[in-house]
């Protein structure tokens, strides 16, 4: 559920409750997702884009929890001695709760295309005998400072002719391992180690819009992805790393990856725990079938590259992995922006099982920017 003209200050006034108080721009959002036993999602968002009613100063307050099991394994188990029923104590399980409060403005300079964002946010972590990261039982806490530095001249939010979109941004925990002294954390289990998780994280990316020809428009992007660490002994973060592949759709955040889409390619595998550093590259060309703002509908070709690496020292900008192909994109108001993309990938790379996958794959998305850096 979405309200996006809502006003928390007639909130106590008799009558405006239509569902909702409406007039003052806010934006509030409910969201529940699940798929059974293996996945739930509860979403809460509050967006006060007038904060002090003169500026356009917008602030966000959003809070979720999400629940994963690995329904391989059975919910409950039977006492053999005394056939009492009882919670699987062996089930890999995965649970989130965060909250983050966040405050953006327009800056004027160097001109108006500019926007500062800064966010606040807490995440507690609770896993055990999940396989997705090198720290798989305990708990731990990722509380964060994010600052984004955007520039956006985009002429249109879905068929985009002309302008660029560029962003940088800065993600940092405090360095706590700093003010413990002298620690062998070579001795420590993992659950000492990221009780409270340290790490730096940068990240930046621009895209330009070029009409060639009467509604013919050329896309092209580039992104890079750093994590780093303060303390070289506890090495990089279990969280917050770069995952690369596939269409982009699991890369959600709800569980503290950050997942890149990279067509032609397979959906990472559960059990690669991520990389510290990524490069990106797209170039798209689209036409448009329809312009309607109540159906948008256009094609597209696309040629993108990719890849991550652990080390700076194995860092190469130029080898990536290939991918072409092309697709559609269909814009409805009522489910957004949806993609379907038929990629072919040009150079070979093995599953977790040594496995060679297809040499083509077809992908199905959902919104303009998920899973891309």
């Amino acid at each position: 559920l979405s309200f996006s003209n809502n006003s928390t200050r007639k909130f106590f006034k008799k009558g405006n409750w239509a569902p909702l108080p409406a007039g003052d721009g806010q934006k509030l959002s409910l969201r529940a997702q699940a798929t059974g036993e293996q996945f739930q999602s509860y979403n809460f968002s509050f967006t006060e884009p007038w904060l002090g009613g003169r500026k356009p100063n917008s602030f966000t307050f959003a809070a979720w929890f999400s629940n994963q099991n690995d329904i391989r394994f059975a919910k409950f188990v039977t006492d053999s001695a005394t056939g009492e029923k009882f919670r699987n104590p062996d089930r890999p399980n995965l649970k989130i709760i965060g909250a983050t409060v966040s405050l953006g403005s327009r800056i004027k300079w160097p001109d108006d295309y500019f926007t500062l964002l800064h966010e606040v946010s807490f995440q507690r972590y609770k896993i055990r005998d999940w396989n997705q990261f090198i720290f798989d039982n305990g708990i731990a806490h990722n509380l964060y400072y994010k600052a984004t530095l955007s520039r956006n001249s985009i002429d249109a939010p879905i068929y985009p002719r002309s302008g660029s979109n560029f962003t940088a941004s800065f993600q940092t925990t405090a360095p706590y391992s700093s003010f413990k002294g002298n620690v062998d954390y070579a001795s420590l289990d993992d659950q000492e180690k990221f009780k409270w998780v340290e790490y730096y994280k940068w990240k930046a990316s621009g895209e330009w819009y070029t009409e060639l020809a009467k509604k013919l428009v050329l896309r092209t992007k580039a992104g890079f992805g750093f994590l780093g660490s303060y303390n070289k002994d506890l090495g990089t973060a279990p969280f917050e790393r770069f995952y690369l592949g596939g269409s982009g759709l699991t890369g959600f955040n709800f569980d503290a990856r950050e997942i890149i889409s990279l067509r032609g390619y397979d959906d990472p595998s559960p059990r690669n725990t991520g990389s510290s550093i990524i490069n990106k590259y797209v170039m798209e060309l689209r036409y448009p079938l329809s312009l309607n703002p109540s159906a948008t509908i256009f094609m597209l070709g696309f040629l993108e590259g990719g890849n991550v690496w652990n080390k700076f020292e194995d860092y190469n900008p130029l080898s990536v992995k290939r991918s072409g192909g092309f697709g559609v994109r269909i814009f409805l108001p009522m489910f957004g922006l949806l993609g379907l993309d038929w990629g072919y990938r040009f150079d070979d790379t093995l599953d977790p099982n040594g496995v060679l996958p297809p040499q083509s794959q077809i992908h199905f998305t959902i919104g303009a920017n998920l899973g891309s850096l």
